[in-house]
């Protein structure tokens, strides 16, 4: 593995840091969220810190970090796939200080008030606008970097496509509609054609990329899954919008359209994922550093599991109408947000960080994050499983019973309480990941000592 070449590469490293940050955060937060549904919070404390600025924080922090992330990443991945520094180093360094003020002031925000109500996107419009003004810095930094090289593929294409896709998409979020129906219908053009549209994209480019630079296999081994990806995202990403549409006074035919077709996306990089294995198992060196693999291979497997598997098993129309809305789809998103985007993040943060430290040949001291990736892994699992049985129950109560909602929460605080335990295991398991990844070491290689002349046994040295 040859090391990082171009120095504005390095400062993709920033931007990873701060996502880590956030992450733990994130996780923090959403404990405390969890832990309101097991015990009964003093009305003092929810006074001061209500369930919903919680819960704001938690789903923006969650945004927040995952975008700087493949930031980072276009920021690492360009200049190498362009052969040429990046546009404008100093502009993405303003970029990352101008998103990050803008975070901490959302955050501090929500504690007042100020905020549009709007789940996933409470921040003000006035921060909206610089939002919107870092994403076009960072479209023509790319851009502009892409241009001037002229060196245009698939990759480079897939996550160009999927970046502008994203940046458009924000903007249908801005404007207030005064019918609610309307407002809620542009709601899911943000939100789902962001996660089941633009960031497939996004996440099919970064995986390439990885893949290419791990195994050094034929390019057309895994660009031949990318254009597989952009006709599902054509046909299946945009239609399956169509699954959310209930109680929004949109066209029957959509909620069939959509339950039918959006399950499908995670399947070319699954797909990739195995295909690129396949070609290079047999090449020396070439499935190391093994940590890196394992977080690319539970982020195919996840991601197809947590987005396409438990996605399908509850938007058929027929399903959907009980349990939209439900803990059924709290445990759908959390697999599928991780198993997609924090493993795609991390995955690439385990190839990016080593390349930028220097460490030879890429390679790294992996103990501990095999721990964090166990932990954090099934911690996840766990909790989406207890939250799948409490949104059943919940489902069956409520919808079915017509139970009214606080006397549904009653036999519901046990799996919550199974959701707190295996929310402990997550946070054991990122505190470890973020801190491997922030204090990564180079790899870990026994010396041997020779046979001494009397004959002696040899030994790896520093042992006694």
């Amino acid at each position: 593995m040859t090391a990082t070449v171009y120095r504005s590469q390095r400062i993709a490293y920033w931007y990873f840091a701060l996502a880590l940050v956030l992450f733990a955060l994130q996780i923090v937060v959403g404990l405390w969220i969890a832990l309101q549904y097991v015990v009964t919070i003093p009305q003092g404390v929810v006074d001061v810190f209500p369930f919903s600025t919680a819960r704001a924080m938690h789903t923006n922090l969650l945004v927040l970090w995952l975008l700087l992330g493949f930031m980072g990443a276009t920021f690492y991945l360009v200049p190498e796939e362009a052969g040429t520094e990046l546009a404008w180093p100093r502009l993405a360094v303003v970029q990352l200080v101008v998103l990050a003020a803008t975070g901490v002031t959302a955050l501090v925000g929500f504690f007042f008030g100020w905020t549009q109500g709007r789940p996933l996107l409470e921040i003000p419009t006035e921060l909206d606008f610089v939002v919107v003004a870092a994403a076009l810095a960072f479209l023509a930094n790319v851009g502009v970097t892409l241009q001037r090289a002229r060196r245009w593929n698939a990759v480079q294409g897939t996550l160009l496509g999927g970046l502008v896709f994203l940046a458009a998409m924000y903007l249908f979020g801005m404007p207030f509609y005064r019918n609610l129906a309307v407002d809620w219908y542009y709601w899911w053009w943000v939100v789902h054609l962001w996660v089941e549209g633009a960031w497939e994209l996004i996440t099919a480019a970064m995986a390439a990329f990885m893949l290419l630079k791990l195994t050094g296999v034929d390019r057309r081994v895994v660009e031949k899954w990318l254009y597989v990806e952009l006709g599902l995202f054509l046909f299946t990403g945009i239609a399956g919008t169509g699954h959310h549409y209930y109680w929004l006074g949109a066209p029957r035919a959509w909620l069939w359209i959509g339950g039918a077709f959006s399950a499908l996306e995670p399947l070319p990089i699954l797909l990739m994922v195995w295909d690129t294995w396949r070609a290079a198992k047999d090449k020396p060196g070439a499935l190391q550093p093994r940590l890196t693999w394992v977080y690319v291979g539970g982020m195919a497997i996840l991601h197809f599991v947590g987005a396409g598997l438990f996605g399908f098993a509850h938007t058929l129309p027929q399903i959907n109408y009980y349990t939209h809305g439900s803990q059924v789809t709290v445990s759908h998103g959390h697999l599928a947000f991780y198993g997609a985007y924090a493993l795609l993040n991390l995955s690439f943060f385990y190839f990016a960080i080593p390349r930028i430290k220097g460490l030879p040949g890429g390679r790294y001291d992996e103990r501990a994050g095999h721990w964090g990736f166990w932990l954090t892994s099934l911690g996840v699992v766990g909790m989406s499983l207890a939250f799948a049985v409490a949104g059943v129950l919940q489902t069956y109560l409520e919808r079915v019973r017509g139970e009214p909602f606080m006397i549904a929460q009653q036999p519901m605080r046990f799996w919550m309480l199974i959701v707190f335990l295996h929310g402990l295991v997550v946070l054991a398991g990122v505190l470890t990941t973020v801190t491997h990844l922030l204090t990564l070491r180079p790899e870990r290689v026994a010396e041997v000592v020779p046979i001494d002349a009397g004959g002696a046994a040899p030994r790896a040295a520093g042992t006694a």
